[in-house]
């Protein structure tokens, strides 16, 4: 069981920065690869990046590469979206997910365990 928590959305404006933090419990948070995820009201949940269990492989989304830069740290159990050059249409509630695959998955449904999300507002 793993259970995952989501910190530092907020109000930004159009062309700053948050990082938003996603703190896990138990000891096994490093056998699990993790992603971040999207949803903005009416839309489906849209995948964003994803990480290797030892942090080593990361992947994005077109809509984010170049902008936002997923990372982790086993010591922490903690996984970050750093979120730069930020547009309205970022706006949206964000989700950390674990997969206990190696890589992770670009698919909600691979996802075991999800976090119950972050506001995130941008401002133009």
């Amino acid at each position: 069981q793993v259970q995952l928590v989501e910190s530092g959305g907020g109000l930004v404006q159009a062309g700053g920065s948050l990082r938003l933090s996603c703190a896990a419990s138990g000891r096994t948070f490093s056998t699990y690869a993790m992603g971040w995820f999207r949803q903005a009201p009416g839309k489906e949940r849209e995948f964003l990046a994803r990480i290797s269990r030892s942090g080593g492989t990361t992947y994005y989304a077109d809509s984010v590469k170049g902008r936002f830069t997923i990372s982790r740290d086993n010591a922490k159990n903690t996984v970050y979206l750093q979120m730069n050059s930020m547009k309205p249409e970022d706006m949206a509630v964000y989700y950390c997910a674990a997969d206990s695959s190696n890589y992770g998955s670009t698919k909600p449904y691979d996802y075991e365990y999800w976090g119950q999300g972050t506001q995130v507002t941008v401002s133009s």
